[in-house]
């Protein structure tokens, strides 16, 4: 094979593998579902539980980076802690040898049979879980295929003496083996394809043992740029959790570096002992040293905490979510307690809809990039509650519950979902003004931070007012009280009169040449968002007042005559 044959192929079955190994790692995630990140949330309750989580889930997706990102997610809305997210890299650290192992098993020859199965489970079933499963082994099959193609191309490499002396330089210097390897996982974005293809130098004998170890040590360096990538725009508490990924696996790195030379005589004991191909060597040196880290690194997890602490500072404590609301356990045994719960961790939601609808009015105001994040992880924990809470509802739905307690469950439901919608609202809000800032800077090159898009006195005017709408129709239902519920739909009436004229003005200003097209159909939209905001206010306190289910408070709405002035027919969704 002439040089540039070698080039194609490995460079094609390494696309391959790629390819596999992220076909792979969507079809088990598609399969997981929504479990895995309950498994982060739920069982991370003590440093050893966390690092079980993160093996677990690493597994199941076949990508450390995977897991990395969905912890430095879950921090950074406030879902968990930084101590609890330190043991779930280190677990994803030992997950992420499975790879190797199963890599290890030499059956590329019958990669091509596992493609076929893998197609046939694609295209010939329609459940979903089939397909999934069709994914996953169609994925098993290219991964090793993609192997196949590059170790026939690798295979050359060893006549030639450029190669040959890179490779004895590489045994000669461990710290350019490490960062040989970090440099190499880096531009693949995949730690298990650089360990794929040292499995493979090693297996034909083009890199000796002390030459692959560095460079295997390097590649749990390299994949760490995932979680730094995650991490930027992210809250503080993210922010550490990279941080901490990265002290993780350098510190690792030099602890075992420093014990090379017995580490290697230990992984040749073992080939020898349990007659490992090539391939397994790789693979359980890789086992070796992340299971090692993690067994002396997961006492310092306090200490790792600290010093990211000092590296990266600022608040960390943006959100404070109290998961102890809903007791699963109440849903069979008493129902109608489960009912209060879930009243409480809607207060809750209603606490954290009205902070992020803060952080939306502060980001219109002076549109900085601390409020728009602050508003969007808002939004996430917003959405995550209301995720459980429907869970929850659902399951004591299914329970026999009196008359009154089942209009009170179809009340949380639907309030449930009052405010999530306004959690959407204000994220559409953020995402208008972000569009209308880039179309300004675009149509002018003088446009600077000083220069705010949208500030109208009217404006505001409509934000206070669907603010105190928003604030006092949670609070109203929360403390059944029916003063306040009346005043938001007093209010209501002030809101709609001040969307017309504002629709009105802007428009004038718009024929007048005032102003560019994209602003108006921008602005429009946010004050629509504002609008149907108001409405859910409005169906909140209708459920405080018994308008929705009558038959549970008949005897309170008589008690406001103006109640009548407001009917269904003014409402959007």
């Amino acid at each position: 094979m002439d040089i540039q044959q070698i080039i194609f192929q490995f460079v094609g079955g390494l696309g391959i593998f790629l390819f596999g190994l992220k076909y792979m790692g969507d079809g088990l995630q598609r399969s997981a579902g929504d479990n895995l990140r309950d498994i982060l949330n739920k069982f991370t309750s003590t440093p050893f539980r966390a690092v079980l989580a993160g093996i677990v889930v690493t597994v199941l997706i076949q990508s450390s980076s995977g897991t990395t990102v969905l912890t430095v997610g879950l921090v950074s809305a406030g879902f968990m802690k930084l101590k609890q997210a330190i043991g779930i890299i280190m677990g994803a650290n030992i997950g992420t040898t499975i790879t190797a192992f199963i890599i290890g098993f030499d059956i590329g020859g019958y990669s091509l049979p596992i493609l076929a199965v893998g197609a046939m489970l694609l295209f010939f079933f329609k459940r979903p879980f089939v397909n999934s499963m069709g994914q996953v082994v169609f994925g098993f099959g290219a991964l090793f295929y993609g192997l196949e193609l590059m170790g026939e191309g690798l295979a050359p490499l060893e006549d030639l003496q450029v190669f040959t002396d890179a490779m004895v330089t590489l045994s000669n210097n461990p710290i350019l083996g490490v960062i040989s390897g970090t440099l190499f996982t880096f531009m693949l974005q995949s730690s298990s394809a650089t360990i794929g293809i040292l499995q493979e130098l090693y297996s034909h004998g083009s890199i000796t043992l002390e030459a692959a170890l560095p460079v295997l040590f390097g590649s749990n360096i390299g994949t760490t740029i995932t979680a730094i990538l995650a991490a930027i725009g992210a809250s503080v508490a993210a922010k550490r959790t990279s941080a901490s990924h990265v002290i993780f696996n350098i510190s690792g790195t030099v602890i075992v570096l420093l014990l090379l030379s017995p580490f290697t005589n230990l992984v040749s004991f073992l080939s020898v002992q349990f007659g490992l191909n090539a391939a397994m060597q790789i693979a359980f040196a890789h086992g070796m040293f992340n299971v090692f880290n993690v067994l002396v690194q997961m006492w310092f997890i306090s200490q790792i905490a600290a010093i990211v602490t000092k590296i990266v500072p600022g608040d960390d404590a943006l959100i404070e979510y109290d998961s102890s609301h809903l007791d699963y356990s109440l849903i069979q045994t008493a129902p109608s307690i489960a009912l209060n719960q879930a009243k409480l961790e809607i207060e809750q939601m209603g606490e954290f809809v009205v902070e992020e609808f803060n952080s939306m009015f502060k980001y219109y105001k002076k549109q900085d990039e601390k409020s728009r994040t602050d508003t969007l992880q808002l939004e996430e924990v917003v959405n995550k509650i209301d995720v459980h809470l429907t869970e929850y509802l659902m399951l004591i739905s299914v329970e026999d519950l009196p008359l009154q307690n089942s209009a009170e469950h179809a009340q949380l439901v639907d309030v449930t979902k009052y405010l999530e919608r306004i959690g959407d609202h204000s994220e559409n809000i953020i995402k208008n003004i972000q569009e209308a800032v880039k179309a300004n800077k675009k149509h002018n090159k003088n446009y600077n931070k000083e220069d705010k898009v949208f500030f109208d006195e009217d404006l505001v005017r409509l934000f206070e007012l669907v603010e105190q709408n928003i604030k006092e129709a949670i609070t109203s239902f929360s403390t059944d009280n029916y003063s306040l519920a009346g005043k938001v739909l007093k209010r209501e009436k002030e809101v709609n009169k001040l969307e017309d004229d504002i629709r009105s003005k802007f428009i004038e200003r718009l024929n007048k040449g005032i102003g560019l097209p994209s602003d108006g159909i921008l602005f429009v939209d946010i004050v629509s968002n504002l609008e149907r905001m108001s409405d859910h206010s409005t169906k909140i306190v209708k459920h405080t007042l018994g308008m929705r289910y009558p038959f549970q408070k008949q005897s309170k709405v008589p008690k406001h005559g103006y109640i009548k002035e407001v009917t269904d027919g003014t409402e959007s969704s």
